[in-house]
């Protein structure tokens, strides 16, 4: 099943809670971009108050480029979130990602994301203990960059790790980073079934855009 997802990286809330009333009418999910200043050199609004506000009628996603990506589950998941995406290089130290993914799954949905540059070797937990992995394929920390097209080459490799029973076939792979009208098609023909879109999607008329990205597959 594929599923766009709109992405929201911002530093205030005013900005954000716009953003979200203009996609509450067409998406289910949401994805909140959360950066502490130190996973990149960006930082953006961290507080998950009031998004409980809408976590009821929407499926927040959290994607945590932050230093320590576990002690915002919990924050977060009282708020209302029930999907969470830490990034292996924060999670580094041995036992780190098995206890990210163990306290998530107590929470909701748990996934590992990994930065565009990181060889897929360093998810260190077996594939069928997540629910989704998130491949970058920018650099992550800023909004608006342009696709990466080799890092498309990670998500052709996880997609065919699934033709192993042992890797866990549900496994949802998510896009995330310059995806528009065109590079939608790249990544789905590469096997990512969901697909993040951040400046695209508000660039114009959200809803219009989003029937673009949608299009490829109706």
């Amino acid at each position: 099943m594929f599923e766009i997802i709109p992405g929201i990286l911002e530093k205030e809330w005013s900005e954000i809670e716009r953003k979200i009333n203009l996609v509450k009418p067409f998406a289910k999910s949401v994805h909140i971009d959360i950066i502490d200043g130190k996973f990149a050199p960006n930082t953006t609004f961290l507080d998950p108050t009031p998004f409980t506000k809408y976590s009821k009628d929407i499926n927040f996603e959290l994607h945590m480029m932050v230093e320590n990506p576990i002690q915002y589950l919990k924050p977060f998941a009282d708020a209302g979130f029930r999907r969470f995406l830490g990034h292996v290089e924060s999670l580094n130290r041995v036992g780190d990602q098995e206890e990210f993914v163990a306290q998530g799954e107590l929470l909701g949905e748990v996934g590992l994301a990994i930065d565009g540059p990181t060889d897929l070797s360093a998810i260190k937990v077996p594939y069928r203990d997540l629910d989704c992995i998130l491949i970058m394929t920018i650099k992550a920390g800023q909004s608006g960059q342009a696709i990466v097209p080799q890092y498309l080459e990670k998500i052709k490799i996880l997609r065919s790790a699934q033709n192993d029973p042992s890797a866990g076939s549900g496994l949802a792979i998510e896009v995330d980073g310059g995806i528009n009208d065109e590079t939608i098609i790249q990544a789905k023909n590469a096997g990512a079934n969901r697909f993040v879109s951040t400046s695209f999607l508000f660039k114009d008329n959200p809803q219009n855009q989003f029937d673009l990205l949608k299009k490829w597959w109706e």
